[in-house]
């Protein structure tokens, strides 16, 4: 059976970052170029609840694609309501057949454990990004960062561009002494050093 993550510090932490996000700032430039804060928390919203269809198996048609990230789709209730949803994600994936089997999130089929992979480094590298583009200081733990390392890093070798598809960007050049931190936004094709303009 595949090794259990605790996804609950990584979703309590982006709520806490949505917490911290206020509507004058949805419009605002984030490290994921295409992307604005307000669609950034509209991604947030949308893996919280297919990560959470993913970890029960529930593979109905919201699974079948990926939607595009789009701030008018927020809704005004978003700060009670996206916390909510990223509760019932880290809930959902400490049930040990979450990690199981095949299942499918975002127009993807994969297995359980790789769908909580994604779940995961998701949940880290976009709270870098809300972070960034809130104004807000980041933390992660070294578990958290050193699991999402590994993962991200089996796309991030020469020759695996195929395989990023257009999850990340191009990777980023740092130090091999740099943070953790540092080099995982890095392999996801970050710019460590990014600040709201």
């Amino acid at each position: 059976m595949p090794a259990l993550i605790d996804l609950e510090p990584a979703s309590r932490r982006m709520a806490s970052l949505l917490a911290g996000v206020t509507d004058e700032q949805l419009t605002a430039a984030t490290p994921c170029t295409e992307y604005t804060l307000g669609d950034l928390v509209d991604h947030v919203n949308g893996l919280s609840l297919a990560f959470t269809m993913a970890a029960k198996k529930d593979l109905g048609p919201e699974l079948s694609e990926a939607p595009a990230p789009d701030a008018a789709r927020l809704g005004a209730d978003w700060h009670t309501r996206i916390p909510e949803q990223l509760a019932a994600l880290a809930e959902a994936w400490r049930d040990p057949a979450a990690w199981e089997g095949e299942t499918r999130a975002g127009g993807v089929d994969l297995s359980g454990d790789a769908a909580g992979m994604v779940a995961l480094n998701e949940l880290v590298i976009h709270g870098w990004d809300v972070a960034r583009a809130s104004g807000q200081p980041f933390e992660a733990d070294p578990e958290a960062l050193e699991t999402c390392i590994g993962w991200v890093s089996l796309f991030s070798g020469p020759g695996q561009e195929e395989l990023r598809g257009d999850a990340f960007g191009p990777v980023v050049d740092v130090p091999a002494d740099a943070p953790m931190l540092d080099r995982l936004v890095a392999l996801a094709g970050r710019d460590p050093a990014w600040a709201a303009p």
